[in-house]
């Protein structure tokens, strides 16, 4: 039996191997969540207290670090609750993609959300959650809907905005309790990680390279 050398490509849409990486990617998110629900069972258990000194506070140098912790970290179970769906969701979307990929844009996100929660949040507030890594995978999906031509990342955008778009106002400061530059600054993250690590067509002409493995630093 003669196989199109396409099938293979873990990035054609419609391939084995496109539906192996897919399945690959929700084992693996769905191994994130538990963590993250042990990490706030171990803080409630102990009384930690790891939002207030390991969460972002925004303009204080003590609380930069929470910058890289606060993503891990949530203010009870229903705030875990609420972004374990999504986190789920679009990961498995996103991961899909490639491990190296993915891990540089969760990594991109993190820097931007954080710093962008930093520079402008208030003082007098502690900032933790995933939501603004959930926001940075929505802005990566719809910008590589875009710079590559995938239709199938924009198909997805357009599922979850159908099934989460209520929570794009989370980008607006209409409720002080959620930190909307986190959101914000999250989806911009992901719209520079999608360009930074996009996927480059092979010139009209040129080899071509759609089942290499994809390279970044």
């Amino acid at each position: 039996m003669t196989l199109h050398p396409s099938s293979g490509d873990p990035y054609r849409f419609g391939t084995e191997a496109f539906y192996a990486a897919l399945g690959r990617a929700f084992v693996a998110m769905c191994a994130v969540v538990p963590f993250l629900f042990l990490i706030e069972a171990v803080d409630q258990g102990l009384a930690f207290g790891l939002d207030a000194t390991a969460g972002i506070i925004p303009q204080r140098i003590d609380g930069l670090d929470g910058v890289f912790f606060s993503p891990f970290l949530h203010h009870g179970f229903d705030h875990l609750y609420s972004n374990s769906i999504p986190l789920i969701l679009l990961g498995t979307f996103v991961l899909a993609a490639g491990a190296r990929r993915f891990l540089w844009s969760t990594l991109v996100i993190i820097l931007v959300s954080g710093l962008g929660v930093w520079f402008t949040g208030s003082p007098n507030s502690v900032v933790v959650g995933a939501s603004g890594v959930i926001f940075g995978y929505l802005g990566i999906l719809l910008t590589r809907g875009i710079v590559e031509r995938s239709w199938w990342n924009f198909a997805v955008f357009l599922l979850v905005g159908l099934l989460y778009g209520w929570q794009l106002v989370g980008i607006l400061p209409t409720d002080e309790r959620i930190s909307w530059q986190g959101h914000l600054f999250g989806l911009l993250g992901g719209v520079v990680a999608a360009i930074l690590f996009r996927r480059r067509r092979p010139a009209v002409g040129g080899p071509d390279y759609s089942g290499s493995t994809l390279s970044l630093p």
